[in-house]
């Protein structure tokens, strides 16, 4: 009696052979390759895995900037009950105008010490010559909420500021408003010959130049309320201001009155007024002007000749 074997497994009796030997090729493969070295690609992987699983290591003491260092050194040679000198000869120490406004900052904080005028005019000056000025702005708006007490040097310092600055050229009058309201601090020459000079920078046109001859005439007689004796620079800007507008008449009083304040009419006085007298068609006035002024060996500007030809 014979007896026939089934096929299990779905796996049929001639292939089990075939099926056994297949199992060993895959062995031996596997080995080889765990035998061989690994390739760049896999060995940045192997790398990487590596280095996600390891975890990092921290310093306990973190390395400081060269500016931190430079800050903590100057602060230590703040003793205490340091005095606003102190900071002021602390603040020109320095050359980095970072720096010098940490310290300006750090100072301010600290207990029984408040800023002066010497200090806040230091810091201002050091932060426009390195051109921080939006830092300076924000230094000038504190001076003028009253963080200080007032100063001529230091309001004249934030006028000459606001005046080069386009944005900033009602500020100026802000505080020569402030300047005129102070005991201590009444505007001088420099004062007005800064805001002359920002007001005629704006004479570009006749219907403008109406608009800001208000400005003039009003700061001419409180510069005169204020006893402020002006110079010739003072004098002819306010000639030009009153020319640039064909006020001809209230130019040449200014004329005039030079003599009484110690100056004397230069190339620019005749120049201003002979020009703007031939474009008020009083040509044979402003003539008498030129004639006046080459006789006083004064060389004219080549647009006062083109208007007198």
């Amino acid at each position: 009696m014979s007896i026939q074997v089934k096929p299990q497994l779905g796996i049929h009796p001639a292939s089990s052979s075939t099926l056994f030997h297949v199992c060993n090729q895959k062995q031996t493969m596997l080995s080889i390759i765990k035998s061989r070295p690994l390739n760049p690609m896999s060995r940045f992987i192997s790398l990487l895995t590596t280095a996600t699983t390891t975890p990092p290591s921290f310093s306990t003491s973190p390395s400081k900037t060269p500016l931190q260092n430079q800050f903590e050194t100057w602060i230590n040679h703040l003793k205490p009950g340091f005095t606003p000198f102190d900071v002021h000869w602390a603040l020109q120490a320095q050359l980095d105008p970072d720096l010098s406004l940490d310290v300006f900052r750090w100072t301010a904080q600290q207990r029984n010490y408040t800023h002066t005028h010497l200090t806040y005019l230091t810091v201002i000056k050091q932060l426009i010559a390195s051109r921080r000025y939006r830092q300076a702005e924000t230094l000038i708006h504190e001076v003028i909420a009253g963080a200080c007490e007032p100063s001529v040097e230091l309001y004249n310092a934030v006028i000459r500021f606001c005046c080069g600055r386009k944005f900033l050229f009602s500020l100026a009058f802000d505080v020569y408003k402030k300047m005129l309201k102070s005991e201590d601090s009444k505007p001088t020459l420099e004062t007005y010959s800064l805001l002359f000079n920002s007001l005629l920078r704006r004479f570009n046109k006749l219907n403008v130049c109406y608009v800001y001859l208000h400005s003039v005439r009003s700061m001419t007689k409180q510069m005169k309320a204020n006893s402020v004796i002006p110079d010739t620079f003072v004098l002819n800007m306010i000639i030009k201001a009153y020319s640039k507008c064909l006020e001809l008449d209230e130019a040449i009083k200014v004329f005039r009155e030079m003599g009484l304040y110690g100056c004397e009419p230069n190339a620019y006085s005749y120049g201003y007024i002979a020009k703007g007298l031939c474009e008020k068609g009083r040509v044979n006035q402003g003539f008498k002007f030129l004639q006046e002024m080459r006789g006083k060996s004064f060389v004219p500007s080549a647009s006062t000749y083109v208007v007198n030809l």
